[in-house]
């Protein structure tokens, strides 16, 4: 099994087509906090200032949210998203410097096409 410590190891696994193929497929299983996580970071890769550093570390996490097989197996009912939001949360705390309003504006706009129950504070819990 794989442990989601030096994040930067998985950004192998990272394609940006297996990324949005996956997580429309996955994203009511993951749920809202793990989705949001995983636009924050997928958005923030799309900023012009980000650092090959700050790169490395989101291409990991979500290499990482891409694997079927890690920490604990993601079709595990409620704990097999609970190693990839660990991730994604450690990515998202070392890049948190270029999560601009704009990027969390776009990130809850798209997870509202998928949950239309958000609750906004549990959802801004991940940038805690």
């Amino acid at each position: 099994m794989r442990k989601p410590t030096d994040i930067e190891k998985y950004q192998g696994n990272y394609s940006e087509s297996k990324l949005l193929g996956k997580l429309p497929r996955v994203a009511r299983w993951a749920g809202a906090k793990v989705v949001y996580a995983v636009l924050l970071l997928y958005y923030v890769l799309q900023s012009p200032n980000v650092s090959s550093t700050d790169k490395s570390k989101i291409w990991g996490a979500l290499g990482y949210f891409i694997l079927p097989t890690d920490l604990i197996l993601d079709f595990i009912p409620l704990a097999g998203y609970s190693d990839d939001l660990a991730a994604l949360l450690i990515a998202l705390h070392a890049v948190a410097k270029n999560v601009t309003p704009e990027i969390k504006a776009r990130a809850k706009a798209k997870l509202a096409t998928w949950f239309s129950d958000i609750d906004h504070k549990k959802i801004d819990e991940v940038m805690k």
